[in-house]
């Protein structure tokens, strides 16, 4: 089973100066929401960010992690994002959850 400080040193390789928060959506191993906040974001898209971390993190999807919900912003973005993740598989449809309830394996 994968845990959330394996995904974390997966992330950095891609983000070395990021605040790094990875939370096990269903305690399972192979369902995160990582949450990556770097200065080095600015003036990118959210897609270009995203593709720095799945050019790490390909090799490992669709096994052994299932799902990653990635959101990557800029300093000054997380101070104004909301405290929620989303689990793509919660409720059959998606659900947000609480970002404060980390479930950390």
């Amino acid at each position: 089973m994968v845990t959330t400080d394996w995904v974390e040193g997966e992330v950095r390789k891609a983000v070395q100066d990021a605040v790094i928060e990875v939370i096990d959506l269903h305690r399972s191993g192979d369902h995160f929401h990582v949450r990556v906040i770097s200065d080095s974001f600015d003036g990118m898209r959210p897609l270009q960010r995203q593709k720095l971390i799945l050019a790490v993190m390909k090799q490992h999807i669709p096994h052994p992690v299932h799902a990653l919900d990635l959101k990557c912003m800029t300093p000054a973005q997380a101070e104004t994002a909301g405290d929620t993740a989303f689990d793509p598989h919660g409720g059959g449809q998606g659900v947000h959850i609480r970002r404060i309830e980390k479930n950390k394996a």
